[in-house]
């Protein structure tokens, strides 16, 4: 005889029928440590001290023990005792935990069977990881109703980034996106900030870009900051990236342009989204920017054995250097925001460059919208990237055409292309501009003699020379740095100390 299969509903009639318990998981907590704790705290306010760093009232599992921890801060950090007398006007309202214990007895049983504040730390990081295995269990179960309902636009990558992106903020808290920051708290992080400065020696309150002129423009390269790196083709924005990553990565270097000799060399970890060029093409400009070789010199081969020797020391050396090149062309910026999270995860993050905005793509939502709404999306995402992994970003972009219409082609913020966005949301504008370039193409016949020489001359004044244009700083004055460029090794440096423009900035 067949046995018929059992349906959902018989099933449940079997099982209510059974006399096998249905067993039932909890989602993971301790109670006993959530009483020891707030019993440590309750004798002693310095076991506060030692767990208020990490631990939040979220964290505890019983809504009364985040309550009572809640109001013990409050207490202790207003400079008052946290006692079961001080805390029971603010309790003795509530209902009763059970017929003979009222919330005042229950803050009593707690101190009384308090014993010590010696593992009130490691109590508080049992709480803390259990709330976390919580969260992991709420954003599983989220993943799986979205899996298994999602709607005609909620694609398996969209999903995958937005679960990543939790897994992120629940692995890596900040200070980004918890809400209001109290101001006392934000003028201490201001005065640490120039107080870092002053003992490191170079007076920087950011990230050194190597470039003497520039950071005492900018004081370095700041946290939180985007940074729009925008010029003409072959005005050198790849070339300036390429040398500021090059310069942030190498300790070595930054510390041979500090003015404080004991100062602490720390590896400074950048991550180079090239969207338009291949990792082996950066490579190669990078090795002929260190190795002072042509580049296509490099690409054809065409080294003597000197060359190859300062090729291969220049490779070893920057084989060491902390810089991670991302070489995927075409992705989102959610994307690019998911590979940015994850690399700081692994390895850190000091510096993020993208090369560039106009390679980026939007959701598909806003690329139908129009282009503007979509670059609009992309410096946006990228501007809360910044804030939320707390690192300088560096975004080049491409200018408009109108440019090569005036006389002067310096550019200005109006030459931005395809969205004020751009100019909006970023808290650096910086254009790069060689007027070389510009010379070198309006020579005149050579049978003008006249106007050959006083072409020549021209040449001589701006032969080497590159500006970086400060269009907009949000924290700091605009102007221009002049820099050292050398074409053959696509290099920016600073200018010789005796040229007669180094350190002048207009």
């Amino acid at each position: 005889m067949t046995q018929t299969a059992l349906l959902p509903t018989d099933k449940l009639r079997a099982a209510a029928g059974s006399e096998e318990p249905v067993h039932f998981r909890q989602a993971p907590h301790n109670i006993e440590a959530e009483q020891a704790l707030l019993g440590a705290i309750l004798i002693n306010k310095e076991a506060l001290d030692r767990v208020s760093g990490f631990l939040e009232p979220a964290h505890f599992y019983d809504p009364l023990h985040a309550q009572i921890f809640e109001t013990m801060s409050k207490l202790i950090h207003a400079g008052k005792e946290a006692t079961p007398i001080t805390l029971k006007t603010f309790f003795e309202n509530l209902e009763p935990i059970d017929v003979d214990l009222t919330v005042p007895q229950y803050l009593v049983r707690l101190a009384a069977n308090a014993t010590t504040v010696i593992n009130a730390h490691d109590y508080a990081r049992t709480v803390y990881d259990l709330a976390i295995r919580r969260q992991l269990i709420l954003i599983g179960e989220d993943m799986v109703n979205v899996a298994f309902d999602s709607s005609v636009d909620q694609t398996p990558t969209k999903q995958i980034e937005e679960a990543e992106g939790r897994l992120y903020e629940l692995a890596e808290p900040s200070k980004y996106g918890q809400g209001f920051l109290n101001f006392s708290t934000a003028l201490t992080q201001a005065v640490d900030m120039a107080n870092s400065a002053r003992m490191r020696g170079d007076r920087l309150s950011g990230l050194p870009s190597g470039l003497i002129d520039l950071d005492a423009m900018m004081g370095g390269l700041q946290p939180s900051d985007l940074i729009v790196l925008a010029g003409r083709p072959s005005m050198g924005k790849t070339a300036l990236a390429t040398n500021i990553a090059t310069n942030v990565a190498s300790a070595k270097r930054l510390h041979r342009l500090q003015t404080n000799p004991n100062a602490p060399v720390e590896d400074a970890v950048v991550g180079f989204f090239s969207l338009e060029m291949s990792a082996e093409q950066l490579a190669s400009r990078i090795l002929s920017e260190q190795a002072e070789i042509p580049s296509n010199k490099i690409r054809r081969g065409q080294i003597d054995e000197e060359e190859m020797k300062r090729l291969i020391q220049a490779s070893q050396a920057l084989s060491q250097a902390p810089l991670f090149i991302d070489q995927t062309g075409g992705i989102s910026i959610a994307q690019l925001s998911s590979r940015a999270r994850k690399l700081k995860r692994q390895h850190g993050l000091d510096l993020l460059i993208v090369d560039y905005i106009q390679l980026l793509s939007g959701s598909a939502a806003k690329a139908a919208a129009g282009r503007v709404q979509e670059v609009t999306e992309i410096t946006t995402g990228l501007k809360a990237l910044a804030k939320e992994l707390e690192v300088p970003i560096i975004a080049l972009s491409q200018l408009s055409r109108q440019v090569e219409t005036r006389e002067d082609k310096r550019p200005q913020l109006s030459d931005l292309r395809e969205s004020g966005s751009i100019e909006q949301d970023a808290d650096v504008v910086l254009f790069v501009f060689r007027e070389e370039y510009y010379v070198q193409r309006s020579e005149p016949s050579v049978s003008d003699v006249e106007a050959h020489l006083k072409w020549q001359t021209e040449l001589e004044a701006v032969q080497g020379i590159g500006e970086v244009i400060i269009g907009k700083q949000r924290h700091g004055p605009t102007g221009t740095v002049r820099l050292q460029f050398t074409g053959e090794f696509t290099r920016f440096d600073n200018l010789d100390r005796h040229h007669p423009l180094a350190g002048k900035t207009d």
